[in-house]
């Protein structure tokens, strides 16, 4: 899953949207510093991106991209599914999505001073530039896939790959409707937040 999707799965409060983005940015972090709300996030974002990762529907919908694109079909489905998770945003949430991206960011800015510097920079760009209402057209979607492809560090052709998206979008959107909810039952289930 991408940013929306984690920060929607993860507490309404500062420690919880912390932990659940910080999956992303804690490689060589001692993240024994954190407190213990901020690693039950991170304990959950690990759990979503496992039950994602493993999950049958997505090996389908991963299918769905050319060959020389498929390496990375993971990580256009994540950014694809947060556009999804938008448009049918009523279905999931009784918060309007602007007023949800908008707590979503202060919630981050009172804890960019405990994030490791390439976090902050990341969540920092995020709140200026307002990243999460860009996955409400395809065209924010194909913007996300190229600047990913940019930080890639070795010579791929991950740019482009929206066309595998657009040719299969309905398909792909069927994956997201059913496979979504079972994600949210699963995290509840798991309820590894919660008392927190």
């Amino acid at each position: 899953m991408n940013y929306l999707a984690h920060l929607f799965l993860a507490q309404p409060n500062p420690d919880s949207h912390t932990g659940n983005l910080l999956g992303d940015f804690c490689r060589g972090v001692d993240i024994s510093v954190y407190s213990e709300p901020v690693l039950a996030g991170l304990t959950n974002h690990r759990l979503v991106d496992k039950f994602t990762d493993t999950h049958p529907l997505i090996k389908q919908a991963r299918q769905k991209f050319s060959p020389e694109y498929r390496r990375f079909a993971g990580i256009a489905l994540d950014v694809l599914f947060d556009h999804f998770l938008i448009l049918h945003w009523e279905q999931y949430s009784q918060t309007k999505f602007d007023q949800f991206c908008h707590q979503a960011y202060r919630r981050l800015e009172q804890r960019l001073p405990i994030m490791p510097p390439k976090m902050q920079n990341v969540v920092g760009s995020m709140i200026e530039h307002q990243w999460l209402a860009h996955y409400q057209k395809l065209e924010g979607v194909a913007g996300a896939l190229d600047s990913i492809a940019k930080r890639i560090r070795f010579t791929n052709a991950f740019t482009g790959s929206i066309a595998d998206i657009e040719n299969n979008y309905t398909e792909l959107e069927q994956c997201f409707r059913l496979f979504f909810p079972e994600l949210v039952l699963n995290v509840n289930q798991h309820g590894v937040e919660q008392g927190l």
